[in-house]
């Protein structure tokens, strides 16, 4: 069984321990366990009872309304909050946080197919995926969260964007443009490398998805198969101890034909100059924009190429 002191509630609730406090003492909502030395703890059922309270008091009833509650009905009222239309982003992180904290991957599908259905999957991923994650990571960090809820909640958000790939069929690659994309030795951030093969499929590009831990070498292989006029990277993790100067100098030997995209947290702080066919994506909105920009030069040489001039001289 997990244990929690009142700073791991407050974390993972974003109440203030003397709120907790005042809570416990004024309507006795929750009654933390004690050792032996008398020291304050709580449990994972503590954690889901506090989490429920707290999505209750965001909308709108009282602490002293749910205090006159049992838990079955604190439970039906979030129940139906949750399943209700609700658009705000914060609550339904919430929602999800509890949901990973419980393994309870009915829920999960149930918020974010919801969401799905309603905003796609772009946008579900830029409004609570990665608010998620974001979010994930400081409770990780604090050592909050368990490694097993941590990929639980990963898997599932795997799944979900590997099934949106798929539902891309191969006929809808309305560009001539192809995008070879990698991860490089080391590099673990598979999720916003999901994400982004995902954004290239849905602006028409064909994609040559190469996976993770991948040499230049490997680049190299596909790249004298498929010529690709754009390569992505990302490089995150500082124990890859990629110098970027070097591998950019060598990637621009190998590939002198195409434009290479280079994205993530050690690109953006490391000091190195980037090769005339080289661009930083220094965020998931570089990289929307660059792809917009690339579609809107695609139209503008489409509506070129079948322009009929206004007078014709024989």
């Amino acid at each position: 069984m997990a244990v929690y002191s009142i700073s791991d509630l407050e974390k993972l609730t974003g109440v203030k321990s003397h709120t907790i406090r005042m809570w416990e003492k004024r309507y006795q909502l929750i009654e933390p366990s004690r050792t032996p030395t008398n020291i304050r703890y709580y449990d994972d059922e503590d954690l889901r009872f506090l989490m429920n309270v707290v999505l209750l008091n965001k909308n709108g009833y009282k602490i002293s309304k749910i205090a006159g509650m049992d838990e079955s009905e604190i439970n039906r009222k979030v129940n139906e909050l949750t399943a209700d239309r609700d658009d705000n982003q914060a609550n339904l992180i919430d929602a999800i946080t509890l949901a990973m904290i419980d393994l309870d991957e009915i829920k999960f599908h149930s918020i974010i197919d919801k969401h799905i259905s309603e905003k796609g999957m772009e946008k579900t991923t830029i409004e609570l995926l990665f608010p998620l994650l974001d979010k994930i990571g400081v409770l990780w960090l604090a050592g909050t969260i368990k490694p097993a809820m941590e990929n639980f909640i990963t898997l599932l958000i795997r799944q979900k964007l590997i099934s949106a790939i798929d539902k891309i069929p191969p006929d809808s690659y309305q560009s001539g443009e192809k995008f070879l994309i990698y991860m490089p030795e080391g590099e673990t951030q598979e999720l916003s490398f999901l994400f982004i093969h995902f954004i290239l499929l849905s602006r028409g590009y064909r994609v040559i998805n190469l996976g993770t831990n991948i040499t230049l070498h490997d680049v190299q292989d596909a790249y004298k198969i498929h010529k690709p006029g754009f390569i992505f990277t990302m490089i995150n993790e500082a124990q890859t101890k990629i110098d970027l100067q070097d591998y950019l100098e060598e990637m621009e030997l190998y590939f002198s034909k195409s434009t290479f995209l280079i994205s993530g947290y050690q690109a953006a702080i490391q000091n190195y100059k980037l090769p005339d066919n080289a661009h930083l994506l220094s965020s998931m909105i570089d990289l929307l924009e660059f792809t917009d920009d690339l579609k809107k030069k695609e139209r503008v040489k489409i509506d070129e190429t079948v322009s009929v001039p206004n007078s014709l001289s024989f």
